[in-house]
């Protein structure tokens, strides 16, 4: 089993930074303050099941914008999956194994995002305990 931090690095290339040497990690965040990141640089998964397109939009701004739409890509797993369940339990004419599937979807990508979120803590109180 791959530890996260290689998986969010190979599958998230913003992430990568996070395994560098603060110097070279404030060199590369200067570099791309003004790049886009599409979702499907992010590894996002496009509607049909696939990986995310050449067609999909970029995301304007700094790398607090890809994390704002990342939460919200989470968000709408969630309640898809709510959704699907809700239907499911109202005699409503939706398979199980989708539900099944909407469910495991936003679970998978919800642990994604805490294990994102601690990496990147843990990268914050390095940086803090670092003297100057």
């Amino acid at each position: 089993m791959l530890p996260i931090a290689s998986i969010a690095s190979q599958s998230l290339p913003q992430f990568a930074a996070l395994q560098m040497r603060p110097d070279m990690l404030a060199q590369q965040m200067a570099t791309r303050a003004q790049n886009t990141i599409s979702p499907a640089e992010m590894g996002g998964i496009n509607s049909a099941g696939g990986v995310g397109s050449a067609q999909a939009a970029t995301i304007p701004g700094g790398f607090g914008n890809v994390l704002e739409h990342f939460v919200h890509q989470v968000n709408d797993k969630q309640l898809q999956a709510t959704q699907s369940v809700t239907g499911l339990l109202a005699g409503e004419n939706v398979p199980l194994h989708q539900a099944m599937i909407a469910m495991e979807e936003a679970s998978v990508s919800f642990q994604l995002m805490v294990e994102v979120r601690n990496k990147l803590l843990e990268g914050y109180q390095e940086l803090m305990r670092m003297q100057v």
